[in-house]
């Protein structure tokens, strides 16, 4: 049986934040559990914001030749997606959200190139969002989380887990909570379980 493929998305400008250590760990645990991880870090790519120019009326490509192309390839040839972002006003990261707007492509692919039924899409495969924020309010990632929704549904995936934490501001801060740590690390593995029960069954 060939391991679930897993794309694994980094969203933060900052490389060793506390969102990416949550993601290694859960990483970590997918991997342990037999997924293939692939690793892709957004600050180190080119894509450029959506330029609403609608290219992508023609056949549900985007027009705009960058590094979308090849993110947008891993993410519908895998299994599973774990997307990792910090909290900014209240919503994502701007590497984050200018990787969204451009599937934007896919949205106009589904919906007006190939005419698919609204609300009756089959999410096949499955989703992974962590994220962290500074302050304590309980709102902090009420924006967020209505944008991750419809991001998933358009790539046809169900938002299976989401990993949010409170209070975590400066670099490092998540390791003085290894309950935060040991909670994502597991989540990596019943993510992979997850995956391979819907394949098998």
């Amino acid at each position: 049986m060939q391991n679930p493929k897993i794309i694994a998305i980094y969203g933060s400008p900052r490389r060793k934040g506390n969102t990416a250590t949550l993601m290694q760990k859960a990483i970590e645990g997918a991997r342990d559990s037999g997924a293939d991880v692939e690793e892709i870090v957004l600050r180190d790519l080119k894509i450029s914001p959506c330029l609403e120019i609608y290219g992508c009326l023609k056949a549900g490509e985007c027009a705009i030749k960058d590094d979308f192309q090849m993110v947008r390839e891993k993410i519908l040839n895998s299994r599973g997606l774990i997307l990792a972002s910090p909290v900014f006003f209240y919503t994502v990261s701007s590497h984050t959200k200018m990787l969204m707007d451009r599937f934007q492509s896919l949205w106009v692919k589904k919906y007006w190139v190939d005419k698919a039924p609204k609300g009756q899409q089959v999410n096949s495969r499955k989703g992974l969002f962590i994220s962290v924020g500074a302050t304590s309010g309980k709102k902090l990632f009420d924006g967020m989380l209505l944008s991750i929704k419809y991001f998933f549904d358009v790539l046809d995936m169900e938002l299976w887990k989401t990993l949010l934490y409170r209070q975590l501001d400066f670099q490092d801060d998540v390791l003085k909570h290894p309950e935060y740590l040991e909670e994502a690390y597991q989540a990596g593995k019943a993510f992979t379980t997850a995956i391979e029960n819907d394949f098998n069954g």
